[in-house]
C-alpha cells in the first residue's frame, strides 16, 4: 500500500512542476521579448482547451487507451511542443515573434490540460485496486502536487531561467520524464464495448440542466465571475513586480530579484488552506465560505496594488501571497464540494465539468482577455517609472473592486440557508 502511495506521489509531483516551470513566470519571459501585450492571450488559450480537450481524452481513456498510458502520450506530446516553443525563443532570442511561439505553446497546452483529470483517473483506479479510501487517501497524495509546482518555481527562480525560454526547455524535461514513467504506473481498464452515448451524455450536456434550478444557475454564473480572477495573478503579478526593477532604488530588491520565489508563498499558502476547508464548510456553509473567497481575492489584488519591493510594501507583497490561498481553495474546492452535494448522483461527474467549464474554462478565458486589456489600458506607452507603477497600481484596484462587486452582488442574490447537520 505504502508502495502505490509513494508512487502516486511521484506521478502528481511530476505532473504539477510540469505546469510549475514556467505558469507563473512566462509573464516575465513574454514581457522581455516585447509581448508583454500578449499575456492575456497565452493564459486564456488555458481557459479556452479546457473547454473541449479533457472531455475528448476522457472518451479515449474509457474506451481506447488506459488512462495511464494515454497520461504519458499527452506529456510526451506536450513535452515536444513545449521543447519546439523554447527553441523559437532560442533561436530568435529577443526578435522571437507571437508566430513564431504561441502555436507550439497552445498545442502544448492544449495536450497537457487534460493530464489533470487523467492523473486523477489513475490515482483513484490505483487506490481503489489497492483497497484503499480514495476520499481519505488521495488529498495527502495531491498535496504532492503543489509541492512539485512550487519545486519547479523554485528552480526557475534560482536558476534566473524566469527571464528566459529556458523555462520551457525545464517544463519540457518534466513532461518526458512523466511520459515514460507513466507507462510504468498500474494499468487502469477500458471498455471497448461501451454501449454508445448521445452526444449529450458523452460530453456531460445533460448537466446544464441544473441551470434551471435557479440557485445553482446563480452559483454557475457567480462562478464564472469568480473564475475570471484565476488567471489574473498568474499571468500578471511576477511581470509587475518585475517593473520595479526598471527604478534603481528597488533593482536590487530581493522580491524583485526572486519575484517567481515571492509568488510561490501563494502555492505554499493554497496547501496548508486546503486543511480548513472542512471546518469552515461545516461551521459557516457555502455562502459564507463564497464570501471569504471574494474578500480575499478583493485583499489579494488591493495589496499588489499598494505594496512594494521594500519595507512595508514588502509586507503587503507577502500578505497577498497568504491570502491567495483563502481566495483560491475556498472557492475552487469548496465549490466543488457543493456541487458534488447539491447535484443527483447521476449527472454529478456532468455538473463538475460544468463547474469547472465556467470557472477554469469561460471564465479563465474571459478574464485573461479582460485583464490584459485593463493592464495594456494602464500602463502601455508610460515611459517614466511613476507613472508606469501608478498605472500597474490602478489596475490592480480595478481588479479588487472588480471582485469587491461581484462578491457584494453574490451576497444580495445566492440564497441559500446553511444546516450544519446535513454536511
Amino acid at each position: 500500500m505504502k508502495a502505490i502511495k509513494l508512487r502516486l506521489i511521484v506521478m502528481n509531483f511530476l505532473i504539477f512542476a510540469v505546469w510549475g516551470a514556467y505558469l507563473c513566470s512566462l509573464g516575465i519571459y513574454l514581457g522581455s521579448v516585447g509581448m508583454g501585450a500578449n499575456i492575456g492571450k497565452f493564459f486564456a488559450i488555458q481557459g479556452i482547451v479546457s473547454l473541449f480537450m479533457p472531455a475528448l481524452m476522457g472518451i479515449v481513456a474509457d474506451r481506447w487507451i488506459p488512462a495511464q498510458k494515454l497520461l504519458g502520450i499527452c506529456h510526451f506530446i506536450a513535452a515536444v511542443f513545449m521543447a519546439l516553443a523554447g527553441y523559437m525563443g532560442m533561436k530568435y532570442g529577443s526578435a522571437v515573434s507571437f508566430g513564431q511561439l504561441f502555436p507550439f505553446y497552445a498545442l502544448s497546452v492544449a495536450f497537457f490540460m487534460p493530464t489533470i483529470a487523467l492523473g486523477n483517473s489513475v490515482s483513484y483506479n490505483a487506490l481503489t485496486k489497492a483497497g484503499l479510501d480514495t476520499v481519505k487517501d488521495f488529498p495527502p497524495i495531491r498535496v504532492f502536487g503543489t509541492i512539485g509546482f512550487i519545486v519547479s518555481m523554485w528552480i526557475v527562480n534560482f536558476t534566473g531561467y524566469k527571464n528566459g525560454y529556458e523555462q520551457l526547455f525545464v517544463s519540457a524535461a518534466w513532461g518526458l520524464v512523466l511520459a515514460v514513467y507513466a507507462f510504468t504506473l498500474p494499468n487502469c481498464p477500458v471498455n471497448k464495448n461501451a454501449e454508445s452515448k448521445s452526444f449529450v451524455d458523452t460530453f456531460g450536456l445533460r448537466a446544464f440542466a441544473l441551470f434551471k434550478d435557479s440557485k445553482m444557475a446563480v452559483f454557475f454564473i457567480f462562478s464564472f465571475l469568480l473564475g475570471m480572477c484565476l488567471q489574473v495573478t498568474n499571468g500578471f503579478a511576477t511581470p509587475y513586480l518585475e517593473a520595479f526593477g526598471q527604478s534603481p532604488e528597488y533593482a536590487n530588491a530581493f522580491a524583485v530579484k526572486n519575484s517567481v520565489f515571492l509568488s510561490s508563498i501563494s502555492q505554499v499558502s493554497e496547501t496548508l488552506c486546503i486543511l480548513l476547508i472542512p471546518f469552515f464548510l461545516k461551521k459557516f456553509g457555502i455562502k459564507k465560505v463564497m464570501l471569504i473567497s471574494f474578500g480575499a481575492w478583493v485583499l489579494r489584488f488591493f495589496f499588489l496594488g499598494a505594496g512594494s519591493p521594500t519595507g512595508f510594501g514588502l509586507v503587503l507583497f507577502i500578505l497577498s501571497m497568504i491570502v491567495y490561498g483563502v481566495a483560491f481553495d475556498f472557492f475552487n474546492i469548496s465549490g466543488s464540494l457543493f456541487v458534488d452535494q447539491n447535484t443527483d448522483e447521476k449527472i454529478r461527474s456532468s455538473a463538475q465539468g460544468v463547474f469547472m467549464m465556467m470557472t477554469n474554462g469561460l471564465g479563465a478565458t474571459v478574464g485573461s482577455f479582460c485583464a490584459q486589456a485593463v493592464v495594456n489600458h494602464f500602463t502601455l506607452g508610460k515611459t517614466n517609472f511613476a507613472e508606469l507603477m501608478t498605472g500597474w497600481s490602478s489596475a490592480w484596484y480595478v481588479f479588487a473592486a472588480f471582485a469587491l462587486v461581484v462578491g457584494v452582488l453574490f451576497a444580495v442574490l445566492f440564497k441559500y440557508k446553511h444546516e450544519p447537520e446535513k454536511q
